[in-house]
Order: structure tokens, then C-alpha cells, then sequence
């Protein structure tokens, strides 16, 4: 599949969610809702990380903040958020997320209170797989309860890009 017809990831999440939503029930079902979230946002996380090096590893000359940039595209494909850009440069990313599909998709599915864990929840994991000079700083999301999320990621001090 060429770059242009990659999947989009609004896409990917509402397959995933499809699959995981049933082994949710199942979990909570056996071990309890505290139980089944935590190992969902376990394999979440490490998904995310897997994620994050295997994007990184197709880059060529190597990922930097510059290609996280690009990549972008693929988390708003679809018109999957509402995003003001407030920063894009090599130092660093800073955006502000007004309105998110992945949220909404997830309440019509029925999945509100694992949403955060189903995408949130992959934020960190993935730029620290992707490009772990890059750190992100995160206090609100809309999946959450905030008015809006707000993404900051930096280039860590003394690291070479």
C-alpha cells in the first residue's frame, strides 16, 4: 500500500475497537472493570511503542521531529480532528486538538470510558518508540473532559536532531 492509500487512523482505531470491545466485555466480565482496564491500557501502551518504532524505521536518514510533523496527516485524515497548530519547527510541535472523532466514534460504540485508554493512552508510548529525544507534554484531553487537548512535544535539551 503506497503512502497516499495508507489507512488513516481514525480508521485503524474504529477496526481495533470493533475487535477489542467484545475481549473488554469478556474481561470485565471475568476479572472485573478496574482489572480489565488496566490490562487493556498495558497492551495499549506497549502496542504504542512497537507502533512508534516500526513508523520510525521507515524514514529514511532516520525519525525527527520534522517527520513526526509529516505523519500528522495520518491522525487527521478522515477529518478526524480539529487541530491549531502553534508550533513547527525543529526544536518542536505544539498543537491544540478542538474536535475529536476518535472520542466521539468511541461513545457511539459504547466504549466512552476506555476510550482515553484506547487512544490517549498511545500519545507517549508512540513518539517515545518513534523518536525518543521527543518528549511529550500533555494536561488535557477532550476524551477526557477538557475543552480541548493540548499536544507539546519538545525536543529534549542536548539532544541532536
Amino acid at each position: 500500500m503506497s503512502e497516499d492509500q495508507e489507512l488513516g487512523i481514525l480508521a485503524r482505531r474504529r477496526i481495533e475497537a470493533g475487535v477489542i470491545k467484545p475481549i473488554y466485555e469478556t474481561l470485565c466480565a471475568h476479572l472485573g472493570k478496574e482489572r480489565a482496564q488496566s490490562l487493556i491500557g498495558e497492551a495499549i501502551a506497549k502496542t504504542a511503542v512497537e507502533a512508534g518504532r516500526d513508523f520510525a524505521a521507515r524514514v529514511p536518514g532516520g525519525a525527527d521531529i520534522r517527520s513526526f510533523v509529516e505523519l500528522q496527516k495520518l491522525w487527521t485524515q478522515d477529518d478526524a480532528l480539529e487541530v491549531e497548530v502553534l508550533r513547527a519547527d525543529d526544536g518542536g510541535f505544539s498543537y491544540d486538538v478542538h474536535r475529536c472523532r476518535y472520542a466521539e466514534m468511541y461513545r457511539e460504540m459504547g466504549l466512552a470510558e476506555i476510550g482515553h485508554l484506547l487512544s490517549c493512552n498511545r500519545d507517549h508510548g508512540f513518539i517515545e518508540g518513534y523518536d525518543p529525544r521527543v518528549e511529550l507534554t500533555r494536561t488535557r484531553t477532550l476524551m477526557s473532559g477538557g475543552a480541548y487537548c493540548d499536544f507539546r512535544y519538545e525536543v529534549k535539551a542536548g539532544a541532536k536532531t
